[in-house]
């Protein structure tokens, strides 16, 4: 009985571990054409800090982390080359007024370690930070009128 609950434990660590789209770190060469396209475009006077892949809800996603202009960017695209998400990090002057005070909130006597806008489709969808407090670190999504979401 125990080596069946055994296999039964393992095979669900397996399950949730490809539900949760587990990143696998490629190479430039390993990607398709159309990605390292998208990516040769977008990454114009940037540092390629590297790529990744992984399959989400059965469909395959590769990621470009970017620095630009000292600050990072992520891009998140299909296997078409089409840009599906970007994650940019911004400074804490050019939030929303809403998401600024949300934040503030939040952290309380934390600090604000940083902070990603998240665009989809040309438009700014929500906004990411990481607080540091007591030694923890938490996140923390906001839509652009800064009300607390949930990741998508």
């Amino acid at each position: 009985m125990s080596s069946r609950f055994a296999s039964l434990a393992v095979s669900a660590v397996l399950v949730a571990a490809n539900l949760a789209g587990a990143e696998k770190r490629v190479t430039m060469e390993n990607l398709p054409p159309a990605v390292q396209k998208t990516i040769q475009e977008q990454s114009q006077g940037a540092t390629v800090r590297g790529f990744s892949k992984e399959e989400e809800n059965g469909k395959t996603f590769y990621e470009a982390e970017l620095k630009v202009n000292g600050h990072n960017k992520d891009l998140l695209i299909d296997a078409t080359g089409a840009i599906v998400e970007i994650e940019e990090q911004v400074t804490l002057e050019s939030l929303p007024p809403a998401v600024k005070t949300a934040l503030d909130k939040h952290a309380a006597k934390g600090k604000i370690a940083f902070v990603e806008s998240v665009t989809k489709g040309g438009s700014v969808i929500a906004y990411e930070a990481k607080i540091k407090t007591a030694g923890k670190t938490s996140e923390i999504r906001l839509s652009p009128e800064g009300a607390a979401v949930k990741e998508p």
